[in-house]
C-alpha cells in the first residue's frame, strides 16, 4: 500500500471534498481518502502508479501540487455503526422538533414556525436517506443525494407556496408568545 499526498490550496470547505471524491470514485487503485481541509492536505492510499490520479486531480484545477509518495498501512476504517448511531440521534431530535413545530406552528397560526418544521422535516428525511447510504456504493449515495435535493425542492415550494397564500389572503396574526418559546428551543 502506497501513501500519496497532495496540497489542495483552494480546498476549504466539503464541496470541493465531494468533487475530489466524484473525480477519484472510478480509480480501482484508490482504497482510501484521507482529507484534512483546515490544512487543504488529501492524503490517498493507493496501490500501482499515481500518475492517473495525480492527473485527474489536476484536472479539477484546485491548485494542487504533489508532496510525495511513501509506503503505508492501510488506515483503520471508521466504524458504520457509529455513524449509524449518530444520524439515528439527529434524525430523532429533527423529527421530534418538525411535530413540535409543525403542531405549535399551526396552533399559533405562524408561517414562520410551520416553515422551520418543514426545515426540520427536510433535514430528517436527509439524514433518514443517509442512513440508507452508509456503507453503500458510491451509486447509491448519489441516488440519495440527488433524491434529497427534490425533496428539499419541494417542501421550499411547498412553503413558498403557503406564504404566497398567506400573503394574498385575509388571515389572523400568529400568537407570537408560542412562536418565541418554540423558537427558543429550536435555537438551542
Amino acid at each position: 500500500m502506497k501513501k500519496s499526498t497532495f496540497i489542495i490550496t483552494k480546498m476549504d470547505c466539503p464541496s470541493e471534498e465531494q468533487m475530489i471524491r466524484m473525480k477519484l470514485e472510478s480509480y480501482a487503485q484508490v482504497k482510501h481518502l484521507d482529507f484534512d481541509i483546515p490544512n487543504r492536505k488529501l492524503e490517498i492510499y493507493h496501490v500501482d502508479g499515481v500518475k492517473a490520479i495525480q492527473t485527474s486531480i489536476a484536472s479539477l484545477k484546485l491548485g494542487d501540487s504533489f508532496e510525495g509518495t511513501t509506503e503505508a498501512e492501510t488506515p483503520v476504517m471508521e466504524d458504520q455503526s457509529k455513524q449509524k448511531r449518530i444520524l439515528w440521534w439527529v434524525l430523532g431530535i429533527n423529527f421530534g422538533f418538525f411535530v413540535i413545530e409543525m403542531t405549535t406552528g399551526w396552533i399559533s397560526s405562524s408561517m414562520g414556525l410551520v416553515a422551520d418544521s418543514l426545515d426540520m422535516l427536510a433535514d430528517s428525511i436527509v439524514y433518514a436517506l443517509s442512513l440508507f447510504a452508509v456503507g453503500g456504493a458510491i451509486s447509491r449515495k448519489k441516488k440519495v443525494a440527488k433524491f434529497s435535493g427534490y425533496f428539499q425542492m419541494a417542501l421550499a415550494t411547498l412553503g413558498f407556496a403557503e406564504v404566497l397564500r398567506r400573503f394574498f389572503s385575509d388571515t389572523e396574526t400568529p400568537l407570537f408568545q408560542w412562536m418565541i418559546i418554540v423558537s427558543i428551543f429550536a435555537l438551542l
